[in-house]
């Protein structure tokens, strides 16, 4: 998993990420974004933008933030609440719109 989102979009979602990703690989949930380990080139164009620095290399995340590493997995290969299967790696966020669920781990923040 390249790039991750953190804590620090909990809440915020600028989403100048999303307009700044090449891939279109930043999806929305509730409370959060996600980046799709799947579909990210591993550009970094995402990082600079974010006005909360939320994102970085997974390799480089907050040990304080080290759980969403996981969690940005888990957004994509675990069956979300209310949803019928994952969200998977679809190719890209435009074309399922806002998922408008989190996990757990940002839902129950």
């Amino acid at each position: 998993m390249p790039y991750v989102i953190a804590s620090p979009c909990i809440d915020i979602m600028d989403k100048s990420c999303m307009e700044e990703c090449p891939v279109d690989c930043i999806y929305e949930g509730d409370r959060k974004l996600y980046i799709n380990p799947k579909e990210c080139i591993d550009c970094g164009a995402c990082e600079p933008v974010c006005p909360v620095q939320a994102i970085s290399q997974d390799r480089r995340v907050s040990d304080t933030d080290a759980a969403f590493v996981e969690d940005n997995r888990i957004f994509f290969t675990t069956v979300l609440p209310g949803r019928d299967e994952p969200v998977g790696a679809p190719g890209g966020a435009q074309k399922t719109g806002p998922i408008g669920v989190d996990t757990p781990l940002v839902a129950n923040r």
